[in-house]
């Protein structure tokens, strides 16, 4: 049995979720009057806000790989969506930096505020509810989500799971936890930090299953924790998107034709086969 300890030492790289809470536009707004704050925001060459001239500054959870990672004794993170980013801030002329991890359900939130980031990029499923707050690019991914139970276990169906008593655990704020609440109604839902506690808890007995996106429950699965299986594939079509402020248009934008570039140069497939061992 590998613990949460164990894991963080594991090959592939531990995952380290740092505190800082991080957004990005070109201001932040005052909680009580809504005004614009003043920022530290530079008006880049090429038209569009930055936190930083000349870098475009990202903010993510860093719990899921292989999309994003933070390898044990390092503070530079790796996975797809890394690499990614790095390509994106290519062809704007840019430098790629990150903030310190921050919870997934705080960036949308926090990207909408303004002040400290310009994207947040944290496989974030593309959806009606957080277009209300913030901006979506063109998807770079699509996904489905995977369904996590003990190999071996007997209740491994989605009507075996909808009982009483039954805890199906997922991370706070995704597109997994409203699968659960929608699919699973008699089960318990258990909101956590992150997927690594989720999969902990289901390879441990604490939760009888936890969802979460299928490329990286797959991963893990394989990789660590391989005394756990996807028992069910959910065909959800979910796409994902880098999130920008709806104050800098111009910047989501570019990015959008920096995605159709990295599309058209087979650079994003190449990324697919790097992380995910085949084009997805």
């Amino acid at each position: 049995m590998i613990t949460r300890k164990q894991f963080v030492s594991a090959s592939f790289g531990a995952l380290l979720t740092g505190t800082l809470a991080a957004c990005g536009s070109q201001g932040s707004k005052d909680a009580a009057s809504g005004a614009s704050a003043p920022s530290s925001a530079a008006t880049d060459s090429q038209g569009y806000v930055l936190v930083k001239e000349g870098t475009l500054t990202g903010v993510s959870d860093m719990a899921y790989p292989p999309l994003e990672s933070i390898p044990e004794g390092s503070t530079k993170p790796e996975g797809f969506e890394i690499d990614l980013m790095d390509a994106v801030a290519g062809k704007l002329g840019l430098t790629m930096e990150w903030l310190p991890a921050t919870k997934f359900d705080t960036i949308v939130p926090l990207i909408k505020q303004g002040g400290k980031a310009d994207v947040g990029v944290s496989a974030f499923t593309i959806t009606d509810e957080r277009k209300q707050q913030i901006d979506f690019t063109d998807s770079y991914l699509d996904s489905n989500q995977g369904l996590v139970t003990k190999a071996d276990a007997a209740a491994d169906t989605q009507e075996a799971l909808n009982a009483s008593g039954t805890k199906v655990a997922c991370q706070s704020g995704t597109t997994g936890e409203t699968w659960i609440r929608e699919n699973l109604p008699n089960a318990e839902c258990v909101p956590l930090d992150d997927a690594i506690q989720a999969m902990t808890g289901v390879q441990t007995g604490l939760y009888a299953a936890c969802v979460a996106d299928l490329p990286v429950v797959t991963y893990l699965c394989n990789k660590s924790y391989t005394d756990c299986k996807v028992a069910l594939q959910i065909p959800t079509g979910e796409q994902y998107g880098i999130v920008v402020s709806k104050d800098n248009k111009k910047l989501t934008a570019d990015i959008n034709s920096a995605l159709a570039d990295l599309k058209d140069d087979g650079t994003i497939a190449s990324l697919e086969e790097k992380w995910f061992g085949e084009a997805l």
